[in-house]
């Protein structure tokens, strides 16, 4: 597993890089310098219309789609009029930066307070965001939102506790938490309400989490839930990949390696149905696992550039014996699940079986705001950075993967030995593509 490490490695030293340019940022805020202040306009030293044009200037940057001044001028203008409510559109003195300025300061001017000043800024902003293309994708964020994001990303949900569910304590040893359960599955097994049924699933689920020593272990120390789930199905190694973590890459090196020993097996099965996605840079290491480093994996698109992606892990060897892979598809295989299928579709890598994916092909970041404007928050903007391509080098955005096989036709399994020769993969493929995803 010594490559899986490097991934893991790599994430110790930008954290590192982090603390120490958290380290000189403080440093040099301590200082006790005077430095003149200037603005880009005279009407930013207000810092409600400088709250906003920070907006403006961070969506020139870093929105996916380079802006053109006249359109952006007329949004504003649309925007400030929503957030406003007023009956006709301002005009901006000028379709250019300087003139969105101007019309911002003439609006805040007249608010009556410094709230209704807040409130018009933030307004603003959103309105703006929210019709910034895809509609509907890009936000401002509070403090609170940007952290629900990582969590989110990092696989962490704080309002579920999986030994509560089965009522006990954190760090409950294997012997508690197998006597538990079976209390807990005696008293629901029986019951027929909906609520029984689902507080029953979240029992299974919780002691068969609890009960795998390795995500056990993440649990405990991260409130990390488990994103791999996998079994021997004949010759075939299905996994199952629900969402994508930081400890994704992990989870799938151990299953792999924890079936490394078991004879015969020559196929995999990548299950990414319901798969929402996450960190981008999962690809690179993922898809180095087969190929190697330094090989083009994937092109991001960044107004109107094209960014070449390159692979960072070691070929593994343990995966050679997989000669053939399915990957199984469906509408809500989204962002970089759907990078990974369409990359390994472009490489022939694997074949894509079940229904096209949900077309969810941006990149979003979020970019902190420097001008406060509420001295009891602070705000970022959720912007739509990048736009990822399929294999067809058309936009994966609004047009989704198209499978190989489409499990939609009515004949599909009569596909398969088309594209496979493993009477094992056909078997499986043919089993689990319309089933829900296994994940116990």
């Amino acid at each position: 597993m010594k490559i899986l490490r490097r991934y893991w490695k790599a994430i110790e030293i930008i954290s590192l890089l982090l603390m120490f340019a958290g380290g000189v940022l403080y440093y040099t805020y301590g200082r006790n310098t005077t430095v003149p202040v200037t603005y880009k306009t005279p009407e930013e030293a207000d810092v409600y219309v400088r709250f906003v044009m920070e907006g403006y200037d961070s969506i020139v940057k870093n929105f996916w789609m380079k802006a053109n001044e006249g359109d952006l001028a007329h949004l504003f203008a649309l925007s400030l009029q929503k957030a406003t409510q007023a009956s006709t559109t301002p005009l901006a003195p000028s379709a250019d930066r300087a003139g969105v300025a101007r019309m911002l300061s003439s609006s805040f001017a007249v608010a009556p307070s410094s709230e209704t000043k807040k409130k018009l800024a933030q307004d603003t902003l959103k309105v703006l965001l929210y019709n910034l293309q895809p509609i509907g994708r890009n936000a401002l964020y509070s403090e609170k939102q940007t952290k629900e994001l990582r969590e989110t990303v990092s696989n962490i949900n704080p309002e579920t506790d999986l030994y509560q569910n089965l009522g006990l304590a954190k760090g409950a040893d294997a012997e508690e938490i197998a006597k538990a359960y079976k209390e807990k599955e005696a008293e629901l097994k029986n019951a027929t309400s909906t609520e029984a049924k689902q507080e029953l699933e979240k029992v299974v689920y919780a002691k068969n989490v609890l009960t795998n020593p390795d995500s056990k272990v993440l649990y405990d120390e991260a409130k990390i839930e488990p994103t791999v789930w996998g079994r021997r199905m004949g010759e075939t190694l299905y996994l199952s990949i629900g969402k994508i973590s930081p400890t994704t890459l992990q989870e799938f090196g151990r299953a792999v390696e924890s079936a490394s020993t078991t004879a015969k097996l020559d196929s995999l099965i990548i299950d990414v149905r319901g798969n929402v996605g996450g960190a981008l840079d999962f690809l690179q290491y993922f898809l180095g696992l087969f190929i190697g480093e330094h090989q083009f994996a994937f092109d991001f698109f960044h107004q109107g550039d094209y960014e070449a992606q390159r692979t960072i892990n070691l070929k593994w060897d343990v995966l050679a014996r997989y000669k053939e892979i399915a990957f199984l598809t469906d509408k809500m295989t989204q962002s970089t699940a759907e990078l990974t299928v369409a990359t390994f579709k472009r490489l022939h890598l694997g074949v894509v079986v079940g229904e096209p994916t949900r077309g969810w092909g941006s990149v979003e970041n979020t970019f902190p705001m420097e001008t406060v404007i509420d001295p009891n928050e602070k705000f970022s903007l959720f912007l739509v950075h990048r736009l990822t391509l399929r294999d067809d080098n058309q936009p994966i955005e609004q047009n989704g993967v198209e499978p190989d096989i489409d499990t939609r036709k009515p004949n599909w399994r009569k596909e398969l030995p088309k594209f496979f020769r493993s009477e094992s993969l056909i078997q499986a493929v043919s089993k689990t593509a319309t089933e829900l995803p296994l994940r116990k």
